[in-house]
C-alpha cells in the first residue's frame, strides 16, 4: 500500500471507527433498557400484565423494520454523517421521554417511535464504512463496529445497577425512569459530537484535505465492482436490488445466520468453517446435561456464529458495489432480513424445552448449515460471472468478489 494511502486509512480509523463504535454501543443500550427497567418494578408501575412486555419489546422492531430501507434510499441523497447523527439524536430524546410514561399504550408508542429512530444506525453505519474503505478493509472494521454491541451486552447490566443503587428515589423520580434519562442524555452528547466526526461525501468532509480525497476517489473507483458506468437514482437503485438475484441469496443468508444468533438474546470457505465452528457448539449444547460440556458448548458456538457477521456485511458491501444507490439499498435490506431471523428465532427457546433446550440448539445448528449453503451458492454464482467478465471485451468491468 502506498504510505499517502495508509495514512489515510490510519486517519479514517481515527475518526470512524471510534464514532460508530460508540454510537452502536448505545443504540443497543438504549434498544435493551427496557429489559433492565423491568428488574426496578417497571411493569408494576405502568400496570402492564400477560403478554404486555413482550410485546412493548417485539414492537420496536416494527418500526425498525418499516424504516431500514427508505432510510437507506435517503441516505445517499442527503449528508451521511449530518442524516446520522440527527436520527442519533432524535432516538436520544425518544428513549430519554421513556420515563415519563404512565401506560402501557404510551410505552408501546415510544417503543415504536424508538425503533423507527435507530433504524437508520446500522445500515447507514455500514454505507459509510463501505464508502471509505476498500473490501479487503471492510470486514475488520464491520468487526470492530460489532464490538460496540458485544460490550453493550457486558455492560448494560452494570449500568442499570448503579443507576437503580444511586439514583432511585432522587427527586420522586423511580430508578428506571433515572435510566431511561440518564443513557438518552448520554446519548444525545454523542450525537452532537457525531456532526463533527463522522463524514459525509469525501468532498464534503471537513477533516479531510483535497489530497486525501482525491485518494479516496482512485481507491473507491480501484474497489468497486460494476455492471457498467452508469449514475442511477434512489428508486433505479432500488430496482437493481430487487432485479439482482445475488440480493436475495444475501438476504437468505443473513436470515439464517440472524437465526441461529437467536440465543444472543438469551444468552466462502471463512463463512463455512466460522460458522462450522458454531454447529459444533450447537449439536454439543443439545446433545448433553453435563454442566461442564454445556459451559464448553456455550463458548463455542458463539465464536462461530457471531464472528461470521462482519464478514458477511463486509462481502455483501463489495458484491453489491455497482451503484452507490444499489450497495444501499442491498445493505438495508439484508440487515431487514437478519432481524426476521430474530423476531421467530426468539420462539425456538420456550421454557417448556429447558434444561436441554434441544429445539432451540437444533433449529440453530440447522440455520448455520443454511447459511454455510447460501454462500456456497453464491460463491458458484460470482465464480461463473467472473468467467463471463474475463471473456468479455468489457475492461472497463472489474470482477465480482467473492
Amino acid at each position: 500500500m502506498d504510505p499517502r494511502e495508509r495514512t489515510l486509512v490510519r486517519k479514517l480509523d481515527y475518526y470512524i471507527m471510534p464514532t460508530v463504535c460508540v454510537m452502536y454501543f448505545l443504540n443497543y443500550i438504549d434498544r435493551n433498557a427496557i429489559a433492565q427497567a423491568r428488574l426496578n418494578h417497571f411493569e408494576h408501575d405502568l400496570s402492564m400484565s400477560g403478554n404486555q412486555f413482550n410485546t412493548a419489546v417485539s414492537i420496536l422492531f416494527v418500526g425498525y423494520v418499516l424504516m431500514q430501507v427508505p432510510s437507506n434510499m435517503l441516505i445517499t441523497r442527503v449528508k451521511p454523517g449530518i442524516y446520522m447523527s440527527g436520527c442519533m439524536f432524535l432516538w436520544a430524546a425518544v428513549s430519554a421521554c421513556t420515563a415519563s410514561v404512565k401506560s402501557y399504550g404510551g410505552l408501546v408508542a415510544c417503543r415504536f417511535f424508538l425503533g423507527m429512530t435507530e433504524a437508520p444506525f446500522y445500515s447507514g453505519a455500514t454505507y459509510i464504512l463501505a464508502t471509505y474503505y476498500t473490501r479487503n478493509e471492510m470486514a475488520a472494521r464491520a468487526g470492530f463496529m460489532f464490538c460496540g454491541q458485544l460490550l453493550a451486552t457486558g455492560f448494560t447490566g452494570l449500568i442499570s445497577a448503579g443507576i437503580f443503587a444511586g439514583m432511585d428515589g432522587r427527586c420522586g423520580l423511580t430508578g428506571w425512569q433515572w435510566l431511561f434519562i440518564i443513557e438518552g442524555a448520554l446519548t444525545a452528547f454523542v450525537a452532537l459530537l457525531g456532526f463533527w466526526l463522522l463524514p459525509n461525501s469525501p468532498g464534503d468532509t471537513y477533516w479531510l484535505n483535497e489530497e486525501e480525497r482525491e485518494i479516496i476517489q482512485a481507491r473507491t473507483k480501484r474497489d468497486r465492482v460494476s455492471d457498467a458506468l452508469y449514475k442511477t437514482n434512489a428508486w433505479g437503485g432500488l430496482k437493481q436490488a430487487f432485479k439482482d438475484k445475488r440480493t436475495w441469496l444475501f438476504c437468505f443468508m443473513h436470515m439464517f445466520h440472524g437465526s441461529a444468533c437467536a440465543f444472543n438474546t438469551f444468552f466462502p470457505t471463512l463463512i463455512t468453517a466460522t460458522l462450522s465452528i458454531a454447529i459444533t457448539g450447537f449439536i454439543v449444547a443439545a446433545s448433553t446435561l453435563i454442566t461442564a460440556a454445556r459451559y464448553v458448548a456455550c463458548f463455542i458456538f458463539p465464536i462461530g456464529a457471531i464472528s461470521v457477521n462482519s464478514v458477511l456485511v463486509g462481502w455483501t458491501s463489495s458484491t453489491s458495489s455497482q451503484t452507490e444507490e444499489k450497495r444501499a439499498i442491498v445493505l438495508a435490506i439484508t440487515n431487514v432480513f437478519a432481524h426476521i431471523g430474530n423476531i421467530y428465532g426468539a420462539y425456538l427457546w420456550p421454557v417448556t424445552d429447558e434444561p436441554r433446550y434441544g429445539i432451540g440448539f437444533g433449529a440453530s445448528a440447522g440455520f448455520a448449515l443454511l447459511s454455510i449453503c447460501c454462500a456456497w451458492v453464491i460463491r458458484k454464482l460470482l465464480i461463473q460471472e467472473n468467467r463471463k467478465i474475463r471473456t468479455s471485451t468489457l475492461e472497463h468491468v472489474n470482477l465480482y468478489s467473492y
